[in-house]
């Protein structure tokens, strides 16, 4: 049990069956009456963002979140199948559970699976990866005044403003939260 006055960014409550992780925090001492905390929740399921009050006093449940490495072994048609590289156990995940997180994963990759009471809600890519542009328009000189980018396709089908000097073949580093071009590789 954690108490309204011991919130922390980060951490994970159940209230009213849903699942939250706490965004913001901030204890109010108003001058007349009685303080309160102030709070920004993300509700870990839905993705959905929410601002609630709280007395210090309340108590809620703690949800524990299991984060387990994963290797992302192939897709089959709606289903992507996963293993547990130390127990060799493999799930598969439908296509609803998955959304558009490992556009920047090949296969054989590690990612994270985030799970509460054994419902996968989430899956955390590695921050950062190395991909080879599989197609891209080629860039001509004189065109860099402006600091343009152009779109590339790289190796997993996912489209990435680049700047002009990156060409078809090229190796380069990509953020995944963002789905930013960093560097060559």
């Amino acid at each position: 049990m954690v108490s309204a006055g011991d919130f922390r960014n980060g951490v994970t409550i159940e209230i009213d069956g849903n699942i939250y992780q706490i965004i913001e925090f901030q204890h109010v001492k108003p001058g007349k009456g009685a303080a309160f905390v102030r709070t920004k929740l993300k509700n870990i399921i839905s993705g959905g963002v929410v601002e609630k009050t709280f007395r210090p006093t309340e108590k809620f449940e703690n949800a524990h979140i299991d984060r387990v490495d994963m290797q992302y072994l192939y897709s089959d048609g709606d289903l992507y199948y996963f293993m547990d590289v130390n127990t060799y156990d493999q799930i598969a995940l439908n296509q609803d559970q998955i959304g558009d997180t490992l556009k920047f994963v090949k296969e054989n990759e590690m990612v994270k699976i985030c799970s509460h009471k054994g419902n996968v809600f989430a899956i955390e890519p590695p921050l950062f990866v190395e991909l080879e542009v599989t197609e891209t328009e080629p860039g001509f000189k004189g065109d860099t005044a402006t600091g343009a980018s152009k779109p590339a396709t790289v190796e997993t089908g996912a489209v990435v403003y680049v700047p002009l000097f990156v060409d078809q073949g090229d190796k380069i580093k990509i953020d995944t939260r963002t789905g930013e071009y960093l560097s060559r590789v």
